[in-house]
């Protein structure tokens, strides 16, 4: 009888894993080593489908070039750069090409936060004003009249899941993106003022109400700042980066590998071709001196980098020899923690806003979670989590087959369906299922 690949595994990696830790040496390398696809349950000839998919992006038009990785039982099967770095600069792409992740940021700053809950500092269910004061007495938007106090306070669940009645100025038409816009939030010196900024605004609904996606996790990062006592950004870069082996990940791009970072890009829908619009999106951020560290969208990565971060939770918690996590605390960051009653704010809204999917989907500390594979119609697995970034980029971890798959692209308002094709692409390479008899 054929044994399970998770019990494979088990049996006949443990006994190095014990060689390796008793020697005092790091259970994984710094970049993940490499195996032929066979070795994991994959087939190299049905990989080749992602450099195909890949290669008619950038040869229609769709986009100048992409940067695909692909990983199993923490094994690199596939890392491939195609195309250029951008419409304006023909050099040939690289795998080492540093992107804007925007909202990829999110998952780090939320696993930044949990480590500090690891510790003890707070309980989700404590008042987000406990540690940030200015989210303490709020209103909520009244479409009759004024603003009428919150009955509800923001906890820090609500910080970590979208439900704390924040919002974004996404939407030129709503009264409280209007505001929002006018507040010029992102025009904060640091996130102090961020924060003083946003609590001005009202809120879209009391909190608890409605998922809606926001600058939440903006709040996630000066919560870190608070408890911890450290800017932000030191705590990730002395928390997470460092031990992760992550050198390519950072608000500002160190001057000696700004030659590394991409030009960033916009789909014009009436030209049909992708524009230049980096001068555009970079004036409100910056990438080299700025101060306001969003734990929203502002860190740049590479893929590598970013593959660190992913493995470390698809490993429960561990990687490169540390553990910032508890497997538990992995798995309840990684579990729906939206009530099937709990109403999404706006016409079609749900967590899978910008991920390809309608349903099917909930949302857990800092990630989308599958709930129903069936009602996303892409393959995938129960537990399945992920996010994806603004500029296309997009990442996700599978537990059951201990897959994780990234891909990096810098298109704005991407009209592609390049994640879900990214997914069938990658799962119809498998020949081996983990649970298999």
């Amino acid at each position: 009888m054929k044994l399970p690949r998770s019990y494979v595994k088990t049996l006949f990696t443990a006994p190095l894993l014990g060689l390796l830790i008793a020697a005092g040496l790091p259970a994984f390398a710094r970049d993940l080593p490499k195996t032929t696809p066979e070795r994991v349950g994959m087939s190299s000839d049905r990989l080749e489908q992602i450099k195909k998919l890949s290669e008619s992006y950038v040869a229609d038009g769709k986009v100048p070039g992409m940067v695909t990785m692909i990983a199993r039982e923490g094994k690199t099967v596939h890392f491939e750069a195609t195309g250029t770095r951008g419409l304006n600069d023909n050099r040939p792409l690289t795998t080492d090409a540093l992107f804007r992740i925007y909202s990829m940021t999110k998952p780090i700053a939320s696993v930044a936060l949990m480590m500090l809950y690891e510790e003890g500092h707070f309980q989700l269910n404590d008042p987000a004003h406990k540690f940030i004061p200015e989210l303490k007495a709020l209103r909520v938007y009244n479409p009759d009249g004024e603003p009428t106090p919150a009955e509800r306070v923001i906890t820090m669940k609500h910080l970590l899941t979208h439900t704390a009645g924040l919002s974004y100025g996404f939407n030129p038409t709503d009264p409280v993106d209007k505001l929002y816009n006018a507040a010029k939030i992102w025009e904060s010196k640091d996130l102090d003022e961020f924060a003083r900024k946003v609590a001005q605004l009202p809120l879209q609904f009391e909190p608890g109400e409605r998922w809606h996606y926001s600058v939440a996790t903006d709040f996630v990062g000066l919560a870190v700042q608070r408890i911890s006592g450290q800017p932000f950004d030191t705590f990730l870069r002395d928390r997470i980066f460092k031990p992760l082996g992550m050198t390519d990940t950072f608000f500002n791009v160190p001057e000696n590998k700004r030659d590394r970072f991409l030009p960033n890009h916009g789909w014009d829908p009436q030209s049909k071709k992708y524009i230049d619009v980096t001068q555009r999106t970079d004036a409100r951020r910056g990438y080299e001196s700025g101060t306001l560290f969003s734990g929203g969208g502002g860190l740049v990565s590479s893929t590598m980098d970013y593959m660190r971060f992913a493995e470390m939770l698809r490993n429960k918690g561990q990687s490169n020899g540390r553990r910032l996590l508890s497997p538990k605390t992995v798995e309840f960051m990684t579990m729906n923690h939206l009530p099937a009653t709990l109403a999404a704010a706006g016409s079609g809204e749900a967590p899978t806003v910008g991920l390809g999917f309608s349903q099917g989907v909930g949302f857990g500390l800092g990630f989308a979670v599958i709930t129903d594979v069936a009602g996303t119609a892409v393959m995938s697995s129960p537990g399945e989590f992920s996010w994806g970034g603004a500029a296309g980029t997009i990442f996700w971890i599978d537990p059951v087959e201990e897959i994780v798959a990234i891909g990096m692209i810098q298109l704005m308002r991407s009209p592609w369906s390049l994640r879900s094709e990214l997914k069938v692409r990658t799962y119809q390479a498998l020949t081996e299922l983990a649970e298999a008899p």
